[in-house]
């Protein structure tokens, strides 16, 4: 499997999963973000996916890659609101490339990191696949075109593809193998870490006014190991998938399907949830809403279930557990998602 993206804390985690079953990822990877530790024992090259020679090349040197999963990409809600440019260029034009030159070389199935950002969270804190789509930032837009991306050359191309639509990836693989990592984190639970650990004075709430239980932010937190197993099943059945998707009267050249836990939890709930499996408070507090934020919302995920024969089996608790044990075995890594 060609893996993009597969130095970073999800790429990294999705390609020990691949390993575990007795496949070979090919990591692709800028390290823009990613961590070269992460690839050590794998076969790995250092560039961008919007490079058609490199992709010509590492393509020709592993003729058996049979899949592409494409996770590289720029993650970050307000940078992108920030710097907008940017990320359409990385994460839309790169895309755009790496799909055109996979399938010209005759690779017909791809599997895309999308993400659940592309829903109309305005409306409804509960989403399937076929809820509306309003993407509210750049990030979000980036993936939004990248699926349509995606799905128009697959239809020119004769392949096809699955948009596994994450919701919230938290934790660490249970190994220790890898884990979060960036200095300045993003994702909820990097941050509520940091503020624990001391590198930040206290974690800040964003947004206290949604039309949610509490007031913050909703969402659906997936183990980061049970995400990896959903790629994996994604990889095993991935011709069932699209015969079994006909059978049902679905799309058989283009399909997302949501990857979460189908259950919500508000940001507030997350910080208690922390103090429970760390046994102390955390300093917290409270501030306005980000660029770009948006109430969030939970999955459906009975297409992954029927489709995928996958279903998360691992809590918000052993998520939080695991970025812990992560935390405390590599004290030398910044922690962060």
């Amino acid at each position: 499997m060609l893996v993009t993206g597969g130095a970073g804390y999800i790429g990294s985690t999705v390609c020990s999963a691949l390993e575990d079953r007795g496949h070979t990822p090919i990591v692709l990877d800028s390290l823009v973000q990613g961590r070269e530790e992460f690839t050590r024992g794998r076969v790995f090259y250092r560039g961008d996916i919007a490079d058609a020679a490199l992709l010509d090349r590492i393509l020709g040197e592993h003729p058996r890659v049979s899949a592409v999963i494409h996770l590289a990409a720029l993650i970050v809600v307000p940078e992108s609101v920030a710097q907008p440019a940017r990320y359409y260029a990385s994460n839309v034009s790169g895309a755009l490339t790496l799909f055109d030159r996979v399938i010209a070389r005759g690779i017909q199935r791809l599997i895309f990191s999308s993400s659940a950002a592309v829903y109309d969270a305005t409306t409804t804190l509960t989403v399937s696949e076929d809820s509306p789509l309003r993407p509210l930032s750049p990030y979000a837009r980036t993936k939004a075109m990248t699926e349509q991306i995606m799905e128009d050359l697959c239809r020119a191309g004769g392949a096809r593809g699955l948009a596994l639509r994450y919701f919230n990836p938290i934790g660490a693989d249970p190994a220790l193998r890898s884990g979060p990592y960036l200095s300045s984190p993003s994702h909820v639970l990097g941050r509520i870490m940091e503020a624990a650990a001391g590198r930040a004075p206290e974690f800040m709430i964003t947004g206290t006014d949604y039309d949610t239980r509490d007031g913050t932010g909703l969402r659906d937190y997936i183990h980061v190991w049970d995400l990896a197993q959903a790629h994996v099943r994604a990889v095993e059945r991935f011709d069932d998938v699209f015969r079994d998707a006909a059978a049902l009267g679905l799309d058989h050249t283009f399909l997302p399907i949501n990857v979460g836990t189908g259950q919500g939890v508000t940001v507030r709930e997350l910080v208690q949830a922390f103090e429970r499996a760390t046994g102390r408070p955390l300093p917290h507090g409270e501030a306005p809403r980000r660029p770009g934020d948006s109430a969030g919302a939970c999955a459906v995920i009975d297409r992954a279930r029927t489709l995928l024969g996958w279903e998360p089996r691992l809590s918000t608790e052993q998520a939080i557990h695991d970025a812990l044990a992560w935390l405390g075995n590599r004290p030398d890594v910044p922690v962060g998602s």
